[in-house]
C-alpha cells in the first residue's frame, strides 16, 4: 500500500508542477462520428518550435494528466516537424489538448511501436506494434537464391508475426533465432512466424495487372528509418525499377504502424501505372474471402495450424476500384487482390491481420467487424485545429 501512495503523489506533484509549464500550442479535436474513438493518432505542428525546447515537450488534456506522445523528424533533416499522441474521444465529442514544455523531468514511455534493419538475418526489415508484427525482406536475400545460395528469400509479399504479447519481440525472436536456427517458428508463449509468404503478397504486397496477368517487384533495394517510439515507428522501402509487361513501374513505399492498430499504412509513390494492386495470400486456397464495397475493403478468414487468422486490406473512396479473387495453379501466387486507383502518383491503403489467439478477435464476423469500423475512421478523421 505504502507504493502504491508514494506512486500516486509521484503523479499528482508531476502533474502540479507542470501546471505553470509553457504552453506553445492549444489543440481542438473534433470527432464528426457517432462512435468512440481511440488508437487513432493526431499529428500536431512544431516545426516553430525552439530547438532547445522540443525535448521537453509533452501533451496534457484538460485536467492536466499527461497523454502519451512522440516527437519525430518526418523528413530527416535534423528538425522535429510534429508531436504525435492518441486522444480518446466518445461518440460526437471535442477535447482540447495542450502542447507544453515540461518543467519537470520527461519520463520515457516504452518503445511499442518499433521498426529496423535486421542484417543478423540475411537483411529483413521487421517492424511491430503492441498488436502485431510484420517483415520484409531485402537484396541479400534476393541475390542469394538468384546465386543458389540456400537460405536466401525472393519475395516483395509482407509477412505476418503472429505475436501474442503487448511488449515488443522483434529482438527477442531473431535473439533466439541466432541461438537456435528457426526458433521463431515455435510458439514460446508469445506467439510465432507460421505464416508462409514465399512469392504470394502475403499481407499487402503490391502488383500491377496487365491484362489478364500479375507483375510483381523483387526484394526491396534500400531502407530509411525514420521513427520509433511508444506511438508510431514509420520507415521508407525503394524498390528497383520493374518490369510489368512492358510497363517500367517505380515504387517506392513509406510504412508506419501505431499503437493499438492492427493494421500497417502504405502510403506507395508509383510511376508507370494508372493502377496498382495489392494483395491477401490464399495459401492453400482454403479459407473464405470477402469484400465489402461501401466500405473499401477485402478480407480472407482461414484456418492456420491449431487457430484462425484474418487478413485484411482498407482503402478510402479515391483510390477504391474494386476487388478480385485471383486463383492460378503456380504456387503462391493465388492472391485476394484490392485494385487501387493511382491518384496524383500515389495510393494509401492499410494492410494487416487478427490472429484468434492473440485474444482480440474471436471469428470471422470479429474481424469484418474491425475492418468496417476501421473504414469509417479513416474515411472521417478526427478534425485537429491547432492554435
Amino acid at each position: 500500500m505504502k507504493k502504491i501512495v508514494f506512486f500516486l503523489l509521484t503523479v499528482s506533484l508531476f502533474v502540479n508542477c507542470d501546471k505553470k509549464a509553457e504552453i506553445v500550442s492549444t489543440v481542438t479535436v473534433k470527432n464528426n462520428l457517432s462512435m468512440d474513438r481511440t488508437f487513432e493518432t493526431v499529428e500536431v505542428d512544431i516545426s516553430n518550435v525552439a530547438l532547445e525546447k522540443v525535448a521537453n515537450l509533452i501533451i496534457l488534456d484538460t485536467d492536466n494528466n499527461k497523454v502519451t506522445s512522440q516527437v519525430v523528424d518526418t523528413d530527416l533533416d535534423g528538425k522535429n516537424d510534429v508531436i504525435l499522441f492518441q486522444p480518446t474521444l466518445k461518440a460526437n465529442q471535442t477535447k482540447e489538448y495542450s502542447v507544453v514544455v515540461s518543467k519537470v523531468s520527461k519520463q520515457t514511455d516504452t518503445a511499442y511501436c518499433y521498426s529496423r534493419f535486421v542484417p543478423e538475418r540475411t537483411d529483413d526489415y521487421t517492424w511491430e506494434n503492441n498488436k502485431v508484427g510484420f517483415r520484409t525482406f531485402g537484396p541479400v536475400a534476393q541475390k542469394m537464391v538468384e546465386d543458389g545460395v540456400k537460405g536466401g528469400t525472393l519475395s516483395s509479399g509482407i509477412d505476418a508475426w503472429l505475436k501474442r504479447v503487448e511488449y515488443p519481440i522483434i529482438n527477442l525472436w531473431y535473439k533466439r533465432n541466432d541461438a537456435e536456427k528457426g526458433a521463431y517458428h515455435t510458439d514460446h508463449g508469445e506467439g510465432l512466424d507460421n505464416f508462409h509468404v514465399g512469392v504470394s503478397r502475403g499481407v499487402g504486397g503490391t502488383v500491377v495487372k496487365v491484362d489478364t496477368s500479375y507483375y510483381f517487384s523483387r526484394n526491396f533495394t534500400s531502407y530509411k528509418t525514420i521513427t520509433t517510439g511508444p506511438v508510431r515507428t514509420s520507415f521508407v522501402l525503394t524498390y528497383a525499377e520493374w518490369d510489368a509487361n512492358g510497363k517500367q513501374i517505380k515504387e517506392t513505399k513509406h510504412i508506419s504502424l501505431d499503437y493499438g492498430q492492427n493494421l500497417s499504412r502504405f502510403e506507395i509513390d508509383v510511376k508507370g501505372t494508372e493502377t496498382i494492386s495489392t494483395g491477401l495470400t490464399l495459401h492453400k486456397k482454403k479459407g473464405v474471402t470477402n469484400q465489402n464495397k461501401a466500405n473499401f475493403w477485402i478480407s480472407h478468414w482461414e484456418n492456420l495450424d491449431d487457430s484462425k487468422v484474418g487478413t485484411g486490406i482498407v482503402t478510402t473512396k479515391p483510390y477504391f476500384l474494386g476487388s478480385e479473387k485471383y486463383i492460378t495453379s503456380k504456387k503462391d501466387e493465388s492472391n485476394h487482390f484490392l485494385h487501387l486507383n493511382v491518384v496524383n502518383d500515389k495510393v494509401v491503403f492499410y494492410s494487416g491481420f487478427g490472429w484468434v489467439k492473440s485474444k482480440q478477435f474471436s471469428n470471422q464476423l470479429d474481424w469484418e467487424n474491425y475492418l468496417t469500423d476501421f473504414s469509417k475512421k479513416i474515411s472521417s478523421p478526427l478534425i485537429v485545429t491547432q492554435n
